[in-house]
């Protein structure tokens, strides 16, 4: 086995130039010396060298799944143009800013560098690559065509990212709307609602029921607000912990949520979207069909296509075509299902299921859309109602007493 690489590591610079001109910069190198060296072989003579270090916010800064999409495109692209493996991770690592996603590029780099291909490089941080992703590019290196490989791991995790993104902002809207609906009302029948008992107080008349009830509701806010905030945040910590241990809870979620009205329609899209676009990029990179759906039954992001999938996975095995397992599950859209067929018959099925994964996500970003402007004036609506009937309920004992008078 080689000896194990020195590890690289960003250094800051300054210097002067041929002309005597101040200049400054980043480089990366494995230490300070060998950074001089190459310095001065551009023509500058480096004043100050330095080790940059790790930001206090900087070093606790999380490494996202778009931050792998940006790294695998950078990394297909290099490989493209002609660039070796290991300058590739020296040329990206340096124009890298979050320091967590710059050392995991020089781990990777390291296990390369002591001779290990780059799937077992990367199949060591499971964390940030899943076995998709690693069975892809070990695909690519086995078959000599690693750049193509990687530039379809690229698309395939720019496409899901981006239709993630799109379900987290389908999803926020309308917890922006109770949110802001909770806060509006707590801050009414905490603050101003006490202002008018006051003065009914001295009134002397037998007030209406609906401002009793508005009344009583501020009563119990006013002396167990915080016991109300605790349940709420206990409430959200049940849920979540109940979402992470429980496997039944997590599927009966999954089940609930494509019945939701709008938001449903969206994540049903947003599934046959990842299944079609990951299926097609499985089976482009040359992996047996029931081997692809292997991975695609995990990669759909709920257990109703999950189950699907693994059906029509043993149907296949069996010798069924594709678009007749996936009839038969009575999950898929018949659109999806008839492109799969036009693409078994023509021996193109990874293009059209690359067709349909792309027209899926364009009905889910313009539902997103359609749901975005709805949403403004239902928060409108929904403030209205309430600020509206807290207004009227204080206000019905004085336009009472004026008709009296």
């Amino acid at each position: 086995m080689a000896a194990k690489a020195a590890k690289t590591s960003i250094f800051a610079f300054e210097g002067l130039d041929r002309k005597g001109t101040k200049v400054k910069g980043e480089l990366s190198g494995t230490n300070p010396a060998l950074v001089k060296a190459q310095l001065r072989k551009q023509g500058i003579n480096p004043t100050k060298v330095r080790k940059k270090g790790m930001s206090l916010f900087g070093k606790g800064k999380k490494i996202k799944p778009l931050d792998i999409a940006l790294f695998t495109r950078q990394l297909a692209t290099m490989m493209k143009a002609g660039v070796p493996l290991l300058s590739a991770f020296d040329i990206i690592g340096e124009g890298v800013e979050n320091p967590n996603m710059r050392k995991l590029i020089d781990d990777v780099k390291q296990e390369v560098a002591a001779g290990n291909s780059l799937a077992n490089s990367l199949r060591k941080k499971p964390q940030y690559f899943d076995d998709l992703y690693c069975n892809l590019v070990d695909s690519g290196e086995q078959s000599g065509a690693l750049e193509t490989l990687l530039d379809r791991v690229a698309t395939y995790k720019e496409k899901t990212e981006l239709l993630k993104k799109k379900i987290k902002k389908a999803m926020n809207y309308p917890i922006a709307v109770v949110l802001v609906a909770i806060i509006v009302s707590a801050i009414l029948l905490i603050k101003v609602v006490p202002q008018f008992q006051s003065v009914f107080a001295n009134f002397g008349a037998e007030l209406p029921a609906f401002t009793l009830f508005v009344i009583g509701i501020s009563e119990t806010l006013q002396e167990s607000w915080f016991f109300v905030l605790l349940g709420m945040f206990a409430a959200g910590f049940a849920f979540k912990e109940a979402h992470k241990r429980s496997q039944k809870f997590r599927d009966f979620i999954d089940r609930s949520v494509l019945k939701l009205p709008i938001v449903g329609d969206i994540i049903y899209k947003a599934a046959i979207a990842r299944y079609a676009r990951t299926l097609a990029t499985t089976f482009a990179a040359g992996v047996p069909l029931v081997d692809a759906l292997d991975s695609v039954s995990g990669a759909t992001g709920n257990v109703v296509f999950k189950n699907a999938v693994e059906k029509v996975k043993q149907d296949v095995s069996t010798g069924m075509q594709l678009n007749f397992s996936m009839r038969t599950t009575g999950v898929f859209p018949s659109m999806a299902i008839q492109m799969t067929a036009i693409g078994e018959e023509s021996g193109a099925l990874d293009t059209m299921l690359d067709k349909v994964a792309t027209y899926y996500e364009e009905e889910v970003d313009n539902k997103v859309d359609g749901l975005t402007a709805l949403m403004e004036p239902m928060i409108m609506a929904v403030l209205g109602v309430l600020v509206g009937g807290l207004i009227i309920a204080m206000y019905l004992p004085i336009f009472q007493l004026g008709s009296v008078v």
